[in-house]
């Protein structure tokens, strides 16, 4: 299937690893110039290697950057639209807050939760709106959560900040839906990847367990039998950024493996 966006610009949040990174390759195997972006500039060589290996002679840039920072966030836009072009599609993508119950929630940790994951999606999407309605086509697709659905025990931030950007996202999608503009929500379950054993691991040891015990118990509720593996999520973002979903915005699309029982 081809999704007509090859030499699209692509930006993604986050994207030295887990669900950015398959995200960006995704994207690069479609034929797109892709963007990537870490707090952790070490990590962004071989992250680019991983997508020309996948892609060969595609267009990719890597560039450092700190999404809690609005300064970064800004040079970050700006050297992607000197180097490759203008996004035309965004990936909002931080990682997530620590886990943790209402008592472990100091100030201090819901303002970082706060920047994070809210207002760097928030930040991102004001810099590349323009470009996007000059362009009179667009595509925003955030991270979230299946938390959107259903919370999460221990992740008393992340539940809220998530909530947050849906909410934000829905009413930007309206506003911009005239322009050509796509905005939905990519709420992932379980998923192999460095967070996803991160948040194991910290259920273990509330649990008293072993974390391959938790990652047991976690694929037991999952209709699926398993985690989802980070190219099956860029799979899906991939089809939202497509030409071909130009009449899906607004939309959070959980992809759990059957886990979440809401509606």
């Amino acid at each position: 299937m081809d999704l007509k966006i090859a030499g699209k610009v692509a930006l993604i949040g986050a994207s030295a690893g887990g669900l950015g990174l398959a995200t960006a390759q995704r994207l690069a195997m479609e034929g797109c110039h892709v963007a990537l972006c870490d707090i952790d500039a070490t990590r962004l060589t071989d992250a680019l290697e991983t997508i020309y290996a996948a892609a060969p002679g595609s267009k990719a840039a890597a560039y450092p950057a700190d999404l809690t920072q609005a300064d970064d966030l800004r040079v970050l836009v700006e050297k992607v639209r000197t180097d490759l072009g203008p996004v035309s599609i965004l990936v909002t993508n931080s990682g997530g807050p620590p886990p943790g119950t209402f008592n472990d929630a100091t100030d201090d940790k819901w303002q970082r939760a706060y920047e994070l994951t809210f207002l760097s999606a928030v930040r991102l999407i004001r810099l590349v709106l323009p470009s996007m309605r000059d362009a009179r086509w667009g595509r925003i697709i955030n991270f979230t959560s299946r938390a959107l659905k259903e919370p999460i025990a221990n992740l008393i931030l992340s539940n809220a900040v998530r909530l947050a950007v849906a909410g934000m996202a829905k009413t930007l999608a309206t506003e911009v839906a005239a322009d050509g503009i796509t905005v939905n929500n990519i709420g992932p379950g379980p998923t192999s990847t460095a967070r996803a054993l991160e948040l194991a691991a910290a259920r273990a040891r509330k649990k008293g367990i072993a974390t391959e015990a938790e990652l047991a118990q976690t694929a037991a509720r999952i209709p699926r039998g398993r985690l989802a593996v980070p190219e099956e999520i860029a799979a899906a973002a991939a089809f939202l950024a497509s030409d071909l979903a130009g009449h899906i915005t607004g939309v959070s699309l959980l992809i759990d493996g059957g886990e979440t029982r809401a509606l």
